[in-house]
């Protein structure tokens, strides 16, 4: 059985209002289902596939789907503890302090879970950044009650990660992928080539997202095509991606900026990217 699952935190470049028409482009059939950059898992929890590698480099992100498929009644009653205090500036600096310190000490726990979760909620346009020392930095947004979770959201994201066969794995894309094979399907939905200078953002861990990296991902999503792994990828819609996926269908499609400070650059144009012809 299907269950109604969402992301749990607000995500750059989160992929909500594309599942739509992603899933039309995915192949018919595959065997195991890859996701490198998982992020808020939009993919993952709309699709619901029965076996499956997910994995990341923000380990305070994967902590949360961790915890939640160990115990997300655990998760749920610290989120609601930290909701049922009045919020202000002092005692939010105060919770991000605390994570903070849990990032320091690499403490991955119920209450880690529950404080990324909490935050996200009361941080500046749920932006997720860190600084160079891998330290979570974003302002206070004067949210000062309201509850951070969807309890039920929650307890089913945990079932359906305990009853499938879902491994979380953290580090490098190409770790992540080290034992996949032909017939698997992978999505690819890395931090974004940016349009503009000013428009870069690969905070999501300290060590950022690169442009060699774009190439050495184009590279290695080259490389599983031709032994015949099942490749999408998405990015902007930039002269560098095309030049990068050449070979590859590549279709433009129109978007919604969730996470921009100004509101009439939230409208832009991606591109879906696959090794095989969709029909579309």
């Amino acid at each position: 059985m299907t269950l109604k699952t969402l992301p749990f935190v607000k995500w750059a470049g989160g992929k909500g209002q594309l599942f739509d028409r992603l899933k039309l482009r995915m192949p018919d059939s595959y065997k195991r289902y890859y996701e490198p950059f998982l992020g808020g898992g939009a993919m993952l929890l709309g699709l619901q596939p029965e076996q499956a590698v997910v994995s990341d480099t923000n380990e305070q992100l994967l902590n949360v789907y961790m915890q939640l498929k160990t115990d997300a009644e655990a998760v749920i009653a610290a989120v609601s503890e930290l909701d049922g205090t009045v919020c202000d500036t002092e005692f939010y600096l105060a919770q991000r302090e605390k994570y903070n310190d849990k990032i320091r000490n690499r403490i991955l726990d119920t209450e880690c879970a529950a404080l990324m979760i909490w935050i996200n909620k009361h941080c500046f346009n749920g932006l997720y950044r860190v600084n160079s020392k891998g330290l979570f930095n974003v302002p206070y947004n004067n949210r000062v009650r309201g509850t951070s979770i969807d309890a039920e959201n929650l307890r089913n994201i945990g079932t359906y990660l305990r009853n499938a066969d879902i491994d979380i794995r953290c580090g490098d894309f190409e770790k992540a992928c080290c034992d996949i094979r032909a017939g698997d399907f992978v999505y690819f939905d890395s931090p974004y080539v940016p349009v503009s200078d000013t428009a870069n953002f690969t905070d999501y861990t300290k060590t950022g997202f690169l442009e060699e990296d774009h190439v050495r991902l184009a590279s290695f999503a080259d490389s599983l095509a031709r032994k015949g792994v099942l490749v999408m990828l998405t990015n902007n819609n930039v002269p560098l991606v095309h030049e990068l996926y050449q070979g590859f269908e590549i279709e433009e499609t129109s978007v919604r900026r969730a996470i921009n400070r100004d509101a009439s650059k939230r409208e832009g144009s991606e591109v879906i990217i696959t090794s095989y012809k969709t029909g579309f």
